[in-house]
């Protein structure tokens, strides 16, 4: 970030210097937010998500003549109404573009309430360590009045993941044989497309995860396939393979005319691979391939009068979804807490009993017993209790 700014309205904003000074070497907020970043360099993920986030509160504040020294109760109300709804939307709004593309807008869209939260936290966790800097002297988010509930970054339970019937038939479509005479192409897009839905369902990674994925990090230990990978915060970790999963990576493998196993020399091979079957596949292009699967899939799936709640589900769903998905899944099918934090790789239990609707499904069955009854005889009984005056 620089000391100038284009903000969506196309107007260059000079960042004004702030007289803090502070113990960080910043000469304006967009400096400062820059080193506040720089906690997070060893987590690529963390930092595009918390630049983003930051971005756009510098943007705003830009567009409104502010620095972050500014911001009270009065400017986080009217930055909160910002997020759910950024007007005007041809200056904020527009379709995925890279950052330094004309069309480059800051927002695909007003974000949800679970999207707001995500950003009121981390911009709370910015404001904390700004004021420590001394670049700011107060956090405006503890103004907020329910700042326990709205800032606590939890959810009482996971929802955005396909139920097991939705995602029952989406890997039957996904399995679906290609027509007559498709060529290799074709061919090879089916099967990458099979895989890619196969690993996300299978071991719950992360997108980027997927798309950073080895050859090598598939190893064999005593008879066992495991996978390994270096995760959020940078932290190790091996996850046992489904037999299911090396079917899939022997099928993968046979497509880019591989052995069956991965070999010592192909320790470095990207696991995911473009048309030509040898560069990786960046980030975002991983991003848009599973998006535009699932909206072709909901376009498949509207086309034979599927229930609606599912087709709108799959032009909702995005890459973390699948992720979300299996965890819930995984829950489902019996497979205890501790070994399904271990593998979702959650630092806390609380995490990952999100994931868990067993008790909810007990709730709904046993609340089935509170009913409304009818009595059979037509004639109306006067109701014998201490509350109709007899026994008072």
């Amino acid at each position: 970030m620089a000391n100038e700014v284009i903000t969506p309205t196309g107007q260059l904003q000079v960042l004004k210097d702030s007289p803090n000074g502070g113990r960080i070497s910043a000469q304006n907020d967009a400096q400062a937010v820059t080193a506040w970043l720089e906690e997070y360099v060893d987590s690529p993920q963390t930092w595009k998500a918390y630049r983003r986030e930051a971005e756009r509160l510098l943007l705003w504040l830009a567009s409104q003549g502010h620095t972050l020294a500014d911001i009270n109760r009065e400017n986080l109300r009217r930055f909160e109404a910002f997020l759910a709804d950024p007007q005007p939307s041809e200056q904020w709004v527009g379709p995925s573009k890279p950052r330094a593309h004309p069309s480059w807008r800051p927002f695909r869209g007003g974000l949800s309430p679970a999207s707001q939260r995500q950003s009121l936290v981390i911009l709370q966790g910015m404001f904390a360590w700004l004021v420590e800097a001394g670049w700011v002297n107060h956090n405006p988010f503890r103004l907020m009045r329910d700042k326990s509930r709205r800032l606590n970054n939890q959810t009482p339970r996971v929802e955005r993941y396909l139920e097991s019937d939705l995602w029952a038939w989406l890997w039957e479509w996904l399995n679906s044989p290609l027509e007559a005479g498709e060529g290799s192409r074709a061919r090879f897009e089916h099967s990458r497309r099979r895989f890619i839905f196969g690993f996300a369902y299978l071991l719950a990674p992360r997108i980027s995860e997927m798309a950073d994925a080895r050859m090598g990090d598939f190893q064999r230990s005593e008879g066992r396939w495991w996978w390994h990978v270096v995760g959020k915060g940078n932290k190790m970790a091996r996850i046992p393979l489904p037999d299911d999963m090396l079917d899939c990576l022997r099928q993968w493998r046979h497509t880019l005319g591989l052995p069956e196993y991965p070999e010592q020399f192909e320790a470095e091979a990207p696991v995911l691979r473009a048309l030509d079957g040898q560069r990786g596949l960046g980030h975002n292009q991983l991003y848009r391939l599973i998006r535009a699967t699932f909206q072709q899939a909901a376009q498949a799936l509207e086309d034979i009068d599927g229930a609606p709640e599912h087709v709108t589900a799959l032009n909702l769903a995005t890459p973390h979804w699948l992720r979300h998905t299996s965890i819930t899944h995984q829950a489902q099918s019996g497979i205890s807490l501790r070994h399904l934090a271990e593998s979702a790789r959650h630092a806390r239990l609380d995490t990952t009993s999100r994931y868990l609707h067993s008790e909810d499904n007990e709730w709904h069955l046993e609340q089935q017993r509170h009913r409304l009854t009818v009595s059979d005889t037509t004639s109306l009984k006067t109701p014998s209790s201490r509350y109709n005056g007899h026994n008072e």
